[in-house]
């Protein structure tokens, strides 16, 4: 299963990684709404790069182990693909939203500048990595200072792990995206004086207490806990058409035998007249 690492202490913000998101994606320019996340993500933004003053971080979709987003739709348009990236089909989309609520960190964003919306978030560069058109996401690619590699999951945590044993004193130990929420592909590891609540941010402001990039304290792996809801989705959908069908049939039976009474009458009628 394929990751990203991002070493935080290497990023200089230099938003090469935003810029070749955007032209290997060919995203439009970014259209700021006054209801958006002050995050830098947006349909047409799916990477960006937060800064507190000393530090710098790229936000992005975190491409969960178990993803949320996919256990809660009801028609697969999200799914897991075997690199460990998540995309999503915007021909099955229903525009139901339910991936935007179930996402731990506020990932997907609605596509308002287009007459059919559809949801719109990082997939990893999937297509053009599986076509061959590239080797790895244009993000990492495009980052001069190695601050986020691209790899095999278990490698980039023996990678995280060595970095963090080679200077104590230097990282935090602990890598962000091992274990929250079941795990995720998107990896991070920090510097032990950066404040990481500055890096959540909903509903245009900071919420302070938090931990990195809205990551939750959470180990559990979220569709687990969505399981038996989303469990019973198909069979509300059976039962509201059985619902129907029923309601369909008893209206036409009665139109019916209105119908065969007027006609008995009119002949009735007619016979007499």
């Amino acid at each position: 299963m394929k990751a990203i690492l991002t070493d935080i202490t290497k990023c200089i913000g230099c938003n090469e990684c935003v810029k070749a998101c955007k032209v290997t994606n060919n995203l439009p320019p970014d259209k700021p709404r006054e209801w958006q996340k002050t995050d830098g993500l947006s349909a047409s933004n799916w990477t960006s790069v937060l800064h507190n003053g000393k530090y710098n971080l790229r936000k992005q979709c975190r491409h969960c182990v178990e993803p949320a987003c996919v256990s809660v739709c009801p028609v697969g348009a999200l799914h897991k693909t075997e690199t460990g990236a998540v995309v999503y089909d915007s021909d099955k989309c229903l525009g139901c939203r339910y991936c935007m609520m179930a996402c731990p960190y506020g990932i997907p964003r609605y596509d308002w500048d287009e007459p059919v919306p559809y949801i719109k978030k990082c997939i990893l560069c999937y297509h053009k990595i599986k076509d061959g058109t590239i080797s790895q996401p244009a993000c990492t690619s495009a980052c001069p200072t190695g601050a986020t590699i691209y790899g095999e999951r278990d490698e980039l945590l023996k990678e995280a792990r060595q970095r963090i044993n080679a200077e104590p004193d230097k990282y935090l130990d602990t890598i962000y995206g091992e274990k929250e929420v079941g795990g995720t592909n998107v990896l991070y590891i920090t510097a032990k004086d950066c404040p990481l609540d500055f890096l959540l941010y909903y509903n245009n402001r900071i919420e302070k207490g938090k931990e990195l990039a809205g990551m939750p304290d959470l180990n559990e792996a979220i569709p687990i806990t969505t399981k038996w809801a989303m469990g019973a989705v198909p069979f509300a959908f059976l039962g509201m058409g059985a619902l129907m069908s029923g309601i369909y049939w008893v209206i036409n039976r009665r139109n019916k035998l209105q119908s065969e009474n007027q006609k008995e009458n009119q002949k009735q009628e007619d016979e007499n007249g």
